[in-house]
């Protein structure tokens, strides 16, 4: 059993006494590692007194504790919960039989059990937790329904194979994407959520807004490839329309600075899906992140030569406009001249034609295996 602890002096004592309740009654061998992360309060004695391993991390912050203590372990089934009072560890056994049964990790779900009066606040309740959870749903394709409660329970195996890293809150929403991510058994539980005892540590927006930058991090299909695709189609679909004169909609005429920002709009959110590729790459390369459909699906069918032919093409066909807007200029002896949604339609694809073909040599290389470098 890992508890991260600071200050909770009010809590830490409880919590010890009824892990060693729940290890008494069901022959558990096993030990409760408390990792202080620089308690000024009396927490480090409170949990030796009860014969607790106590850890110092003095790196703050909730995921430096954990890992710690999660590299000091040495049972063979670890579980982990907060050391506030707000999970009631006579609960043990409902996440060590997944685990005797064959699942890899255990997760709680406060939400499915009982939440008592004051233990958690209503904006975590009813916005901050359904939220994020939500989004970890439609990001990573789950149907967990709490993927920040605090109790947890997997294998030394399953630990081994997350490869966790991060540092601080988003600790929480790292474990369950890595167990996500590398087809670990799954299994979540009911429990239930009591008020804490002694004072929160949490920063609400600022934590919420790390679990969101971790989840985006993690899943560039929602960072990058959605809006850099809809921006794309969007604007590349305006730009053609425009192309040929002034458009009627809602009412009113739509032309020279719609088309404008069409164009702004093409050449950015195509700029956007070029760093998706980038940054996914780079990510599966480093082990952050594994391969999924549309990179394997790039890997199989992007060549270096395909690219800059693809870039070799869109350019000419901006280069051709510029070329036929050019003659008609000089046929016209350098008069008066009026292809001002022509330009804008080649200044795009002119852009984008020297994007792709320059991309296609950096994904090319993110693309090269070791032995080809």
């Amino acid at each position: 059993m890992v508890l991260p602890c600071l200050n909770e002096e009010d809590g830490i004592g409880p919590c010890i006494r009824k892990i060693r309740g729940v290890f008494q009654n069901q022959g558990i061998n096993g030990e409760i590692i408390v990792v202080d992360n620089s308690s000024l309060d009396r927490s480090r004695e409170i949990a030796a007194s009860l014969g607790a391993r106590v850890i110092t991390e003095e790196l703050r912050g909730y995921g430096a504790a954990y890992l710690r203590g999660l590299r000091e372990a040495r049972g063979d089934f670890i579980v982990i919960g907060d050391s506030d009072g707000s999970y009631d560890f006579e609960e043990l056994p409902k996440f060590i039989s997944p685990l005797k049964e064959g699942c890899d990790f255990v997760i709680g779900s406060r939400f499915k059990g009982r939440i008592e009066n004051g233990a958690m606040p209503w904006p975590n309740r009813y916005i901050g937790n359904p939220l994020l959870s939500g989004m970890c749903r439609i990001f990573f394709h789950t149907r967990l329904s709490d993927i920040h409660c605090g109790m947890r329970a997997f294998t030394r195996q399953a630990y081994a194979k997350m490869k966790l890293r991060t540092k601080g809150m988003e600790f929480a929403t790292e474990m369950a994407v890595a167990a996500l991510q590398n087809d670990l058994k799954i299994c979540e539980v009911a429990v239930n959520y009591y008020p804490r005892l002694g004072r929160s540590k949490l920063k609400p927006f600022f934590d919420a807004w790390r679990h969101i930058r971790f989840m985006l991090f993690y899943c560039p299909a929602w960072l990058y490839f959605v809006p850099g695709t809809l921006g794309f189609v969007l604007g590349i679909t305006i730009l053609l329309l425009l192309s040929r004169g002034p458009v009627l909609f809602l009412g009113r005429y739509w032309g020279i600075h719609v088309m404008i920002f069409a164009g702004s709009l093409c050449i950015l959110s195509y700029q956007v899906l070029n760093t998706g590729i980038y940054a996914h790459t780079y990510a599966i390369r480093e082990g952050l992140l594994k391969y999924d459909r549309l990179t394997l699906f790039l890997k199989r069918h992007f060549t270096l030569e395909r690219g800059i032919m693809a870039g070799a093409v869109i350019f000419a066909i901006g280069l051709g406009i510029n070329i036929w807007i050019f003659a008609e200029w000089f046929l016209k002896d350098f008069g008066a001249l009026h292809r001002i949604r022509e330009s804008i339609l080649s200044m795009a694809l002119l852009i984008i034609g020297i994007q792709t073909f320059f991309s296609s040599f950096f994904i090319s290389l993110l693309f090269m295996s070791g032995e080809e470098r």
